[in-house]
């Protein structure tokens, strides 16, 4: 293995990384709600514990805030990974025991780890190499390898091996082949160059406060992770239960959707990216508005579904225009700790989100949809405004 990697430039190791690291997500992230129900929780339960480790990502990561270090940080990257082989082992374990409250820790552990090193891989790869299509391209091979993921779930689900079922569990075992295997190249990464320097989140904040334009964007950013979990924060659940797929047509079903959305973010960024900033965010988030407030308004299923179905295909689209300017406008030596911090912001949003999914979803999946929309309505007019202050900015130079 140490040999074949010796190939890659560290940038293409720590992207290869991720593919594997994506691809155990994926598998996981696919079927964990279902494996939760069918451990006996409800919808509500399951909202309130994603929601409630969620959060508590966001008190791990301020604990560790002072500690991150562009020096540590492959370190961090695999002490996350190897402590997420763990907790995935032992959730496997807990299946059918009945024992929520360590299915529970488990859960929690598993996703402060999952978002620790997705919040590691940017500042990882800029440490080497910065550019905004090397951010989307970081981002769309998380998207890729998570559908792939995806396809490996619903290739595997319900099929019997041998005389072994394939079932939610064994699935999470196969995501924790991946996850070994990321584990594996994380370790063989080195001779990567960084400064040695701590610089301080107080220092860090300081930095961060006399942008405004960052400090607009970082509420954005906020809101859009709020409105992005009430809408889809549940859509396993939405798929199966409110809309009558089984648990392998729901999984083809994301699967050739994630798929075609990863097509479209690769097309719109060598392609199809509006000169326009202001037209490209519409089409990012202005149709995905509308139709969210037609699903609501008509209360019916299939438009619930189409609404949901172009928001997951826009998703990957146009981040080197709604995220990377502002994430590369940060020096590189704040980018670990300004990571960090905009993760913070986003778990926030996250689980304010879940909750929320949770509440809306007892009415129904277009009430979800409904109060996603209200919430993109504040993003899209933020973001339109930060286009106005990025362009009268580069005016003035």
């Amino acid at each position: 293995m140490e040999k074949i990697l010796s190939k890659f430039k560290n940038e293409n190791k720590i992207l290869l990384m991720l593919a594997f690291f994506s691809i155990s997500k994926g598998l996981w992230e696919n079927f964990r709600q279902l494996w939760l129900q069918d451990n006996n929780l409800n919808v509500t339960e399951i909202s309130q514990i994603l929601g409630t480790a969620t959060f508590c990502c966001v008190i791990v990561l301020i604990i560790l805030a002072k500690e991150l270090s562009l020096n540590r940080i492959r370190k961090i990257i695999s002490v996350s990974i190897f402590i997420k082989i763990i907790s995935l082992i032992a959730l496997y374990t807990l299946n059918h025991t009945g024992d929520n409250t360590l299915i529970n820790l488990f859960i929690i552990l598993d996703t402060i780890c999952e978002k620790i090193i997705i919040i590691s891989i940017y500042p990882f790869i800029v440490s080497i190499k910065k550019d905004d299509k090397l951010y989307s391209k970081r981002k769309l091979v998380e998207y890729l390898f998570s559908d792939i993921g995806i396809l490996v779930g619903g290739i595997l689900i319900g099929r019997t091996i041998g005389n072994i079922l394939i079932d939610y569990n064994m699935c999470l075992l196969v995501s924790v082949i991946f996850l070994i295997l990321a584990f594996v190249i994380i370790i063989n990464i080195k001779n990567i160059k960084v400064s040695k320097e701590k610089v301080e989140l107080k220092k860090t904040i300081q930095y961060i406060v006399k942008d405004k334009i960052i400090i607009l964007y970082v509420l954005d950013y906020l809101i859009a992770n709020i409105a992005m979990s009430t809408g889809l924060g549940l859509k396993m659940l939405m798929l199966t239960n409110s809309l009558n797929f089984s648990a392998g047509e729901a999984t083809n079903f994301l699967l050739a959707v994630g798929l075609i959305a990863d097509v479209i973010g690769i097309m719109a960024l060598k392609y199809f990216t509006p000169k326009n900033d202001y037209l490209t965010m519409t089409i990012k988030f202005g149709i995905r508005m509308v139709l969210y407030w037609i699903a609501y308004i008509s209360n019916d299923l299939t438009m619930c579904l189409i609404a949901m179905t172009w928001s997951i295909l826009i998703s990957t689209a146009y981040e080197n225009i709604t995220d990377a300017p502002y994430i590369n406008r940060i020096k590189n030596e704040y980018q670990m700790i300004f990571t960090n911090i905009r993760y913070i912001i986003g778990l926030v949003g996250t689980s304010i989100g879940l909750y929320f999914a949770g509440i809306m979803y007892n009415y129904g999946i277009a009430y979800n949809l409904g109060l996603s929309a209200f919430f993109l309505l504040f993003q899209l007019t933020l973001a339109y405004y930060l286009i106005y202050l990025r362009k009268s900015e580069n005016k003035l130079m």
